[in-house]
């Protein structure tokens, strides 16, 4: 894995599964906050898994697109897309109507010193986007940080988990959870609420950061010594097949990988690849934020990509100076401060 070419086809190859799944349901797809790290590449399975099937539908993808050239990127891969600012309320409601809408909105980083604007994004937009489209089928990107720490022989969080978000980006996340649900039975608005982490593709994530780390010969950082991770890919086509498990009440579901790796581990693995020492500062902490994904695995299958896959072509990426997306995950932040 050592180009964009490669890493683009790779991320959007429909399944035969998503394909027959996308020709059960009626009427179009909107996604909405298409522009973020996830969107473009599950915007693209969407349209290659239409066009896969044959099937009549579009796919819309709606952002701001101030700047660069996604939107035109997008529209070539066969897309329709709407430039709109969500937060204008006269702009939302002049979306069309469409009958399955993946809702990727959303803010994290930057929250400290602006948590206004993040309660705006993750828990008052949701209401607005629900009342204007009460008969739609919705899946709700959500995050793994409304559960708490757990121990880490504990297997991480199912779905009947209580919640206890840390910090105001995980709060307003269970905020936007709580504002959807609350449409769900009001208005039998069927919904998915898909709490993912940590998805992943060459350009960022968890294990591009501990490679990098270990590449420029840094001390690894051991305080949260245990993640999941999960193929980028993957997370597109369970969050695109979620359309069909849609439900009032909201269907939970935790997505990510079936493993609960070890930090040391994944960089001793780095340290082999790249032939060089690893070093290590703190120890690991017994507690760590852990999903149980099982539910997802049982719906859907285990990911197609295996972590050895995700290990070998990151370190091929790094070594090779691939692009990278300046957006760390934080994942070894304890305290909810992003």
């Amino acid at each position: 894995m050592e180009s964009m070419k490669q890493l683009e086809e790779k991320m959007t190859i429909p399944s035969d599964e998503l394909i027959q799944d996308f020709s059960k349901l009626d009427g179009d797809l909107m996604i909405l906050g298409v522009g973020g790290k996830m969107g473009p590449s599950l915007a693209k399975m969407a349209v290659r898994a239409i066009k896969g099937g044959g099937l009549p539908k579009k796919v819309i993808g709606v952002s701001r697109f101030s700047s660069g050239t996604l939107q035109k990127e997008l529209e070539d891969a066969g897309l329709e897309t709407i430039s709109t600012d969500l937060l204008n309320d006269e702009h939302l409601q002049q979306l069309p109507d469409v009958k399955n809408i993946i809702f990727m909105a959303g803010t994290k980083f930057g929250t400290v010193g602006n948590e206004h604007n993040t309660w705006a994004m993750n828990s008052y937009l949701p209401g607005r986007v629900a009342e204007k489209f009460p008969h739609s089928r919705i899946v709700v990107f959500s995050t793994g940080n409304v559960y708490p720490l757990v121990p880490v022989l504990q297997g991480g969080c199912d779905e009947e988990y209580p919640v206890n978000p840390v910090g105001e980006y995980a709060q307003s996340c269970l905020g936007r959870e709580r504002i959807f649900t609350n449409f769900s039975y009001r208005n039998q608005t069927p919904i998915t609420i898909f709490r993912l982490n940590y998805a992943i593709d060459m350009r960022y994530g968890v294990l591009l950061e501990i490679a990098k780390q270990v590449y420029a010969e840094k001390a690894v950082d051991l305080t949260t010594g245990h993640v999941n991770v999960i193929w980028q890919g993957d997370a597109n086509e369970y969050a695109l097949r979620s359309l069909c498990i849609a439900n009032y009440p909201p269907t939970l579901l935790n997505v990510t990988g079936p493993e609960t790796i070890s930090v040391r581990w994944l960089a001793e693995q780095f340290g082999r690849a790249f032939n060089k020492e690893v070093q290590f500062v703190n120890e690991e902490q017994s507690t760590a934020l852990l999903n149980n994904s099982g539910k997802a695995h049982q719906l859907f299958g285990y990911p197609k990509v295996t972590l050895k896959e995700m290990i070998g072509w990151t370190a091929e990426w790094v070594a090779s100076g691939g692009e990278v997306i300046d957006k760390p995950t934080h994942f070894q932040e304890r305290q909810g401060a992003f």
